[in-house]
């Protein structure tokens, strides 16, 4: 088992190489939230993540905005727009598309300023237990690598994924065992925005 360990850790270890930082100011009682950028993948945007949005030659259209609960933003001109589950590109695109009926050519750029959105928990017998904010795709067993892999006390085949489905809490099942054999690969589910990954 320990060789399986090892194993994994190595090959985790080639497989995702994303920087992991330290966001400031979280207090003394929160767990340090970790930057998991996925090779490959562009962030996509989520309810509280603040942008700024500027419109060329257009300084009533300097705005920063704030993805709302439903996932949208307004923006004058334009409107609710939905951005959640979009890129920063695809919303910046289509803005611009919006913006042409009234503005010709609009040259318009849309940044990301505050990332809210997307944090991942993975806590228990885990070498790094924490919270981890994701700009990408994640699965379980690279969260689990992200997290300093598993300790020598781990119950690898009790894994659960807590996740609020419909205003109710679901435990979804993850044998570590059989998906590393690779068996029942389809238990190595993406993981959603406050899924919590409990090691027993």
């Amino acid at each position: 088992m320990k060789v399986l360990s090892s194993v994994f850790l190595m090959l985790a270890a080639v497989l995702l190489l994303p920087a992991c930082a330290v966001v400031e100011g979280l207090g003394a009682a929160a767990p340090a939230v970790k930057t998991v950028a996925t090779a490959g993948h562009a962030y996509t945007l989520h309810p509280g993540d603040q942008l700024e949005v500027t419109v060329w030659k257009e300084k009533d259209l300097q705005r920063q905005v704030l993805v709302g609960p439903g996932g949208g933003i307004s923006f004058p001109l334009v409107g609710h727009l939905k951005a959640a589950g979009k890129t920063v590109a695809e919303l910046q695109k289509e803005l611009t598309a919006k913006l042409q009926k009234y503005i010709p050519d609009p040259a318009v750029t849309v940044a990301l300023k505050q990332v809210a959105g997307n944090v991942v928990y993975v806590i228990g017998q885990v070498n790094k237990p924490g919270a981890f904010m994701v700009s990408g795709p994640l699965d379980v067993m690279q969260a689990l690598s992200r997290a300093g892999g598993m300790t020598t006390f781990a119950s690898k085949n009790d894994i659960r994924i807590l996740r609020r489905e419909g205003g109710r809490q679901v435990a979804l099942p993850f044998e570590y065992g059989d998906v590393i054999k690779g068996k029942d690969l389809q238990q190595n589910i993406l993981l959603h925005a406050g899924d919590v990954v409990v090691v027993p």
